[in-house]
């Protein structure tokens, strides 16, 4: 059996590819700049998602909802003012800010109503209950006209 090799780039990548053409170094922030990087990983009858969101007030810049089989995570960072002062000058700041938005979808049998979130450390951890119980399938009648 021979495995096909994918073309198109992943994501995670596009800053290889973009050396490769030849594009600076520098550029490679913006490719990756918006993404929130996750783990998902199954535990027990759980879900789990966990967020790297360092630097973030889970209080006041982050927001968790779940609707219609999808998990969407929004953070916000917001830069502070650099304060030059008598024996500082700023070169360069890496920092990412701005808004971060990560959606991912829900297995089936996801419990939509009983998703628990903690923060710690810069990380974030959605918890999803799920259910083995399958919807009974339903025949649909079909209209004639």
């Amino acid at each position: 059996m021979i495995k096909n090799k994918m073309l198109t780039p992943t994501v995670e990548q596009w800053p290889s590819w973009f050396g490769r053409l030849g594009f600076p170094e520098s550029w490679q922030q913006f490719l990756d700049s918006e993404t929130i990087k996750v783990e998902e990983f199954k535990e027990g009858d759980l879900i789990v998602v966990r967020a790297e969101l360092p630097g973030i007030d889970p209080d006041k810049d982050v927001e968790v909802t779940v609707a219609d089989g999808m998990l969407r995570i929004h953070a916000e960072r917001t830069q502070e003012a650099m304060q030059e002062g008598k024996d500082k000058e700023h070169y360069r700041s890496e920092f990412r800010y701005g808004e971060f938005t990560r959606v991912l979808a829900l297995p089936a049998g996801a419990t939509e109503a009983d998703v628990t979130a903690t923060y710690r450390d810069g990380i974030l951890e959605v918890r999803v209950p799920t259910s083995d119980e399958k919807a009974a399938a339903r025949k649909v009648a079909i209209a004639r006209g």
